[in-house]
């Protein structure tokens, strides 16, 4: 666990989105509307329709009929998709967490943050098998867990930055597990982070048991059982990816409102890419399998007859948002990626667009989580590159000589 008495850095870079209240005199009556965008000549014109009211991400129109988009809240309510109010008051503390996060990662404090030393949050992996946190993997995690005890729906977060579950309220409807910010290494060099959530149903017959093992065992849920699962990526955009087991959705942060905006109704991961990201540094470690599957389809002599390129940026969740653009596969063929909180919700995502997850062998979802720190190999694409992969049977690299876990 984090200590209690850590420096809330956050409080360094509060995030202070721009309101703006308007009236709107046509209501919402399709789930999503397409931006009319503008020629290269002219100007896209977006403009938020009103947010549903008592939204932290209150945003409105511009006082016409015009062609308003969508705001996350308001897909998410009556006139959309009209998920349970609790998990719209979930999801609407969660993106809040994220604008947060998306402030401090780009701002002039984020460098000067994460070269400070001397805050734990329970420890450098150690037993655990957890990575050894830095400063801005903490300052995250303490602002997704603050959103998450003032939403008042979350019964306990399980954390990438914590040992152990946090338990936060007996009635909490909800579980969510979390990689509060992926890729921090990447944040002195400006290359793209991300924020990686799951959310569970509480197991309603634990409740009677001690509160350290009915947190353990909410966390170790199988990932068929999620209810839904998202990423942000923080890059040239702040994108909003998210699924509630009906297709996958894309909003992009609008800065002038504070409002995420549907950009993406229906994410479809093409049927097959023509890229593959990996690190070919490890090459020479990989199994045989793996390599003759490389050296084939960069060849262009796989099922697909062109050659593939390598895109490789060394951050789970922006591999995976290009690959689900572009398609293809994104991997860590090493026991290097955890199930919980990175490829279980990830792999929920990318089935709901139509691809498959898989640590080489098994479909990621099917696997039931022992540990909470559990690692694995992670497989992510198109379902047809997935299925050539897959059928050369030896792609797990079990040995990792040369370099620290």
């Amino acid at each position: 666990m984090h200590s209690a008495a850590a420096s809330p850095f956050y409080q360094l870079v509060p995030f202070h989105p721009k309101f703006q209240t308007f009236q709107s005199k046509t209501p919402l009556t399709t789930p999503y509307c397409t931006p009319r965008l503008a020629s290269i000549s002219g100007s896209a014109k977006m403009r938020p329709l009103r947010a549903l009211g008592g939204s932290s991400s209150s945003a409105g129109g511009d006082g016409d009929d015009g062609d308003g988009v969508v705001t996350l809240i308001e897909y998410l309510g009556k006139e959309g998709i009209d998920l349970k109010d609790d998990l719209v008051v979930l999801l609407d503390h969660i993106q809040y967490a994220c604008k947060r996060i998306a402030a401090i990662v780009a701002s002039p404090f984020s460098c000067s943050i994460g070269k400070q030393t001397g805050v734990g949050a329970g420890g450098g992996g150690g037993s655990s098998g957890r990575d050894a946190p830095k400063p801005l993997d903490i300052v995250s995690n303490e602002i997704i867990l603050s959103s998450l005890k003032k939403s008042g729906k979350v019964a306990v977060m399980a954390s990438e930055e914590n040992d152990a579950p946090t338990w936060i309220i007996d009635d909490g409807p909800y579980v969510v597990v979390t990689d509060p910010l992926d890729g921090s290494r990447n944040i002195d060099a400006s290359i793209p982070t991300g924020t990686i959530f799951g959310i569970y149903n509480r197991l309603e017959e634990l409740d009677n048991l001690p509160t350290e093992e009915k947190a353990q065992l909410n966390s170790l849920q199988s990932g068929s059982k999620l209810i839904a699962a998202g990423y942000v990526l923080y890059s040239s955009a702040t994108i909003l990816c998210v699924s509630f087991g009906s297709g996958t959705q894309a909003f992009t942060l609008d800065h002038s409102t504070g409002d995420f905006i549907l950009t993406n109704p229906s994410i479809k991961i093409p049927p097959r890419g023509q890229i593959y990201s990996v690190n070919d540094a490890r090459y020479f470690d990989w199994p045989e399998g793996l390599r003759q599957y490389i050296d084939t389809v960069r060849q262009g002599k796989g099922r697909y007859p062109k050659k593939y390129s390598a895109r490789y940026i060394c951050s789970l969740v922006a591999d995976l948002h290009r690959t689900l653009m572009y398609g293809g596969v994104a991997m860590n063929p090493r026991d290097h990626l955890r199930l919980v909180y990175e490829a279980n919700p990830l792999s929920f995502l990318v089935e709901q667009a139509g691809g498959r997850g898989s640590d080489g062998k098994n479909r990621i979802l099917s696997l039931q989580p022992v540990k909470l720190h559990q690692r694995l190999p992670l497989f992510l694409g198109s379902l047809e590159d997935m299925e050539e992969l897959e059928s050369y049977g030896d792609v797990q690299q079990k040995v990792n000589p040369g370099y620290e876990v």
